[in-house]
């Protein structure tokens, strides 16, 4: 799904591990346990927003030529 990255806001990041576990070829955690985003070759576009939704500190957001997260999600079930 090229043109869209996620955004890490590690001040944000608790360092839970839900990301790594919802999409562990797009995320993993450095030293500190906090999240750093590895990029999305090996995981699908559903892992990817699932490991965002379920951050629980909201320390994850889509990116997409300039539109916010609620906006790529409304347009992905056609709204």
């Amino acid at each position: 799904m090229p043109g869209w990255t996620v955004e890490v806001d590690r001040d944000v990041c608790l360092g839970c591990g839900v990301c790594a576990a919802y999409a562990p070829g797009a995320f993993d955690q450095d030293e500190d346990g906090i999240v750093v985003f590895l990029g999305a070759s090996t995981e699908t576009s559903t892992s990817i927003r699932a490991a965002v939704d379920g951050c629980p500190t909201g320390a994850l957001r889509l990116v997409a030529d300039d539109l916010r997260t609620d906006d790529i999600l409304a347009n992905d079930k056609g709204v």
